[in-house]
């Protein structure tokens, strides 16, 4: 039953994404292209060509595509007659093609003049197929000359030839200069409704609305439309998107209309712009009806379909999206339907929307520069794929669970079967009265066979440590106390120190941080799971017992719950979890024999949980609370403890990179591998984005220092870091809500306490990598709380990124194509990306601010378990 569920599962959903495909490519009926149409606006420039660089196309080039417009327009209109665009009348004649003949004018007066020259000598000349001139292009327009100084250029121009003179100008300019209007023969008007946001269905109407409009204003000037099109590529302007499909139902529906009403028309144009990437951003380069290359854009009579290769894209995202399931499913045996059922519809949303997205950027026409964003966005585009199909599949596997295939059962053993432990308690300048509480707690314990090691490493100060090593002979032989100074290693100095001293009757190790306190039934419960002799590691979870202080605290709480709660289940199912250092156990048998804890690791407690992960031992997970510490004072400390964490894990995988690479033989399965590699990625999200928010502000400078050349990045590649943090907050607060059994104010607490750590663990993450030396610090505990200033000191590197990305925000709004989707997005980016730093910035502030009461997030339940022996794990399971 289960595998017919593997199959069935994901046929449905190909059978739903390939419907959505095709429900979104049905074929529309729109007039057919007309046999030859009135004209192109002309530009022969090549991939290579740039006028604004001074590099125009060879008379070769310019002769091949007046061959190939040759029978299917009456006309061409060109710009300018600099450099062989001059040679353009005289090469038309030969395909029988009228020119309306262009110069160019700009904001350069001697440019100008001998744009000018070029022009009359080339009039002079004679050519029958000249029709009319046009004097600039949009000069008006873009302010580079006044309205009298275009009238007196077309003034002049009128005299030295009889053809007919204008200029070109948007239909709103000649309404707004009825002076230009009596300066030229006719009125050559612009009409793109897409810059103007006019949705595609009221575009044709709105541009023959604004034709009229001039008509009525000027009954006895003819007016020609010089320009009229759509882009086929680029920005979305409001309503107005720029794609193929709408290039083409654009231009074959305002083609009908302009044959039946006779209208003289330039379609904007003939062939694509490559150069204008550099001038004019992504849009001004897809007006074309035929590409770079030369070939059509587009079907000229057939249906108009949004994405011709719909069924090519379809297929691929099928494949890629069984080939992801396939290896989400090999070790899914305990997901019920609606786990697998909703990883399926994971999976192929995730690879649909790659798909689309590698489609529709390879639709741009590549420089250099976006080449290599480009492949810089796949390598990242990657990440992303395999970040979000981790959080999936953690996410399904902690709601959706037929069964716990690693239960823990409580066994009832006799005393005198029960192995002797012994429990190390590592020390370093601890206050006396808080770890003598820690050693009432172990002398309370119900466990017939135990002793307790102290180990005090390094305190230099003899009124912190003499008071313990009197409690600890007040208490008895089971309690000895040992001060070492100087001692290495840092904790797992004082560790494997311990181990050395460890009385030869132990089978178990136990270790637990000097704050905490355990509860009695602690080594009663689950010392007798070393009765497999397999095990090696028995680990309880982290808990607390402070978060009733203030409101800071109860946020950590909230925040830790979640590891404990969901990480470390889903990872125990695979024998993968993370052992940390406290309410851990070992076997000494097994810790002697890998050589005891690593001195070289910050982490030495996930770093030997991994070693003897690789010796193919097994360790188990109850998340139930057997004892209790306390958490940092103070978000600086809660801060560090992350830091270390954070770098730990990045030693740990460059150390035994081989290891869970496979490339060095070892005991570790595919699935332990996965936890350790994937359990860690969110982390390594942490520091990629950091380069990401570099890297966006530096775009947000650019695009604020020069709004005419840099455009908002691509928009789909924009909406990448929107979806993931939307995902990841979703998947947040929904297992918050039914794993952890949190309140919403708790979720809500507990994921503003991770965002705040955010900016740490990236730096964490580049620490690790550049470096191995990073000195052990521990966390203080009980340390008066900062100021707010303080809180705010601690906080400055965020608060400045805050800053930088909100300033990024508002500044870029200022921008005049604020209006357009693309800007709109980019500035949502922005703020988006600020909130974690925000968050960063609130939390010290709270904890700074202690009498901020803890029930502003709530309290949270204990991870208990049943005491009766013989229940299994307690955990809820949903199938």
């Amino acid at each position: 039953m289960n595998r017919s569920v593997n199959f069935v599962i994901p046929i449905l959903i190909a059978v739903l994404t390939i419907s959505a495909w095709w429900i979104l490519n049905r074929p529309n009926e729109e007039p057919a292209w007309p046999t030859r149409i009135q004209g192109f606006s002309f530009s022969p420039m090549r991939a290579d060509d740039d006028p604004s660089q001074k590099r125009f196309p060879s008379v070769e080039d310019i002769d091949a595509d007046l061959a190939l417009l040759k029978g299917r327009a009456h006309a061409v209109r060109s710009y300018t007659v600099e450099s062989t665009l001059a040679e353009i009348p005289r090469l038309a004649a030969q395909y029988d093609l009228n020119v309306t003949l262009g110069a160019w004018i700009g904001d350069d007066p001697e440019a100008n003049e001998a744009e000018l020259g070029r022009l009359r000598e080339i009039l002079s000349k004679g050519y029958r197929n000249l029709v009319r001139v046009i004097v600039g292009n949009e000069a008006i327009l873009r302010d580079d000359v006044e309205v009298m100084e275009l009238v007196e250029y077309l003034d002049r121009v009128r005299q030295f030839t009889w053809l007919p003179v204008s200029t070109a100008e948007p239909w709103h300019v000649w309404l707004k200069y009825p002076k230009l209007v009596e300066h030229v023969d006719f009125i050559t008007i612009h009409l793109l409704p897409y810059w103007e946001g006019v949705p595609l269905d009221q575009a044709v109407d709105y541009a023959i609305s604004r034709y009229n409009q001039v008509k009525e204003a000027y009954p006895n000037k003819p007016i020609i439309i010089g320009e009229v099109g759509w882009p086929s590529n680029g920005r979305r302007n409001r309503g107005a998107e720029a794609s193929l499909a709408n290039q083409t139902r654009f231009l074959r529906r305002f083609l009908a209309a302009a044959e039946s009403e006779h209208y003289v028309y330039y379609v904007m144009e003939a062939f694509d712009q490559p150069w204008k990437l550099r001038t004019e951003g992504a849009t001004g380069t897809y007006w074309g009806v035929y590409d770079t290359n030369r070939e059509p854009k587009f079907d000229f009579t057939e249906p108009v379909v949004r994405i011709p290769q719909w069924r090519e894209l379809a297929g691929l995202s099928v494949v890629m999206g069984v080939l992801l399931l396939a290896f989400l499913y090999r070790d899914s045996s305990t997901l019920s339907k609606r786990g697998k059922s909703f990883l399926a519809l994971i999976t192929y949303a995730i690879s649909t929307a790659a798909v689309w997205i590698v489609y529709d950027y390879t639709r741009q026409y590549m420089t250099p520069a976006t080449a290599i964003v480009g492949l810089l966005l796949l390598i990242g585009g990657v990440g992303v794929i395999v970040l979000l199909m981790a959080e999936a599949h953690e996410w399904a596997e902690s709601v959706w669970l037929r069964r716990w295939r690693r239960p823990f059962p409580l066994r009832s053993v006799p005393d005198d079967q029960l192995p002797f432990v012994s429990v190390h308690v590592p020390a370093y300048n601890e206050p006396p009265e808080l770890l003598k509480e820690t050693l009432d707690g172990l002398a309370a314990l119900d466990y017939p066979h135990f002793e307790v090691l102290v180990i005090d490493n390094n305190t230099k100060d003899p009124a912190v440590w003499e008071p313990v090593r009197d409690y600890c002979a007040q208490l008895g032989e089971r309690f000895r106390f040992f001060h070492v100074d100087p001692l290495a290693g840092y904790k797992a100095g004082a560790l494997n120190f311990a181990l050395r001293h460890t009385d030869p009757r132990a089978d178990v190790v136990a270790v637990i941080d000097a704050d905490y306190i355990v509860r009695p039934p602690w080594l009663r419960h689950l010392v007798p799971a070393f009765g497999d002799p397999e095990v090696a590691i028995v680990q309880a979870p982290q808990d607390y017992r402070d978060a009733h202080q203030n409101a800071f605290k109860a946020m950590c709480m909230a925040e830790y719950r979640g590891f404990f709660h969901l990480g470390m289940v889903t990872r125990n199912e695979r024998n993968a979890i993370i052992q940390h250092g406290t309410m851990t156990m070992i076997r000494r048998q097994t810790l002697d024999a890998v050589d005891g804890w690593a001195e070289w690791c910050i982490t030495e407690d996930a770093e030997l949980g991994l070693r003897l992960f690789e010796g193919g031992h097994k360790a188990l997970y109850i998340p139930c609370t057997y004892g209790q510490g306390l958490m940092p004072d103070t978000f600086a400390d809660f801060r560090k403890q992350r830091y270390r964490w954070a770098y730990g894990a990045v030693r740990i995988l460059l150390h035994h990179r081989r290891e869970l690479l496979g490339l060095r033989g070892t005991s570790l399965s595919l699935g332990q591998r996965y936890h350790f590699v994937a359990g860690w990625l969110p982390w390594f999200a942490d520091g990629f984005n950091l380069l990401f928010n570099f890297a966006a502000l530096a775009w947000s400078v650019a695009m604020v220092m020069a709004p005419d050349t840099i455009t908002p990045p691509y928009m789909t590649i924009a909406l990448v870091p929107l979806v993931l943090f939307l995902f990841k907050m979703s998947k947040s607060l929904f297992l918050y809500r039914r794993r952890v059994t949190a309140t919403l104010r708790q979720s809500l607490a507990a994921g503003l306490a991770g965002l705040a750590l955010s900016h740490t663990i990236a730096r964490a993450m580049f620490g690790g990598l550049v470096t191995g030396k990073l000195g052990f610090f521990r966390t203080p505990k009980m340390a008066e709380a900062p100021a707010v200033i303080r809180a705010l000191a601690d906080a400055r590197e965020e608060a400045l990124l805050a800053f930088a990305f909100l300033f990024a925000a508002v500044s870029v709004m200022q921008r005049d194509d604020a209006f357009m989707l693309d800007v709109r997005i980019w500035v949502a980016v922005l703020v988006v990306q600020a909130i974690p730093y925000l968050a960063t910035v609130l939390v010290s502030l709270m904890s700074a601010w202690t009498h901020l009461s803890a029930n502003l997030v709530g309290p949270m339940s204990d991870m208990d378990c049943r005491e009766a022996n013989g229940v299994d794990q307690p955990v809820s399971r949903e199938a």
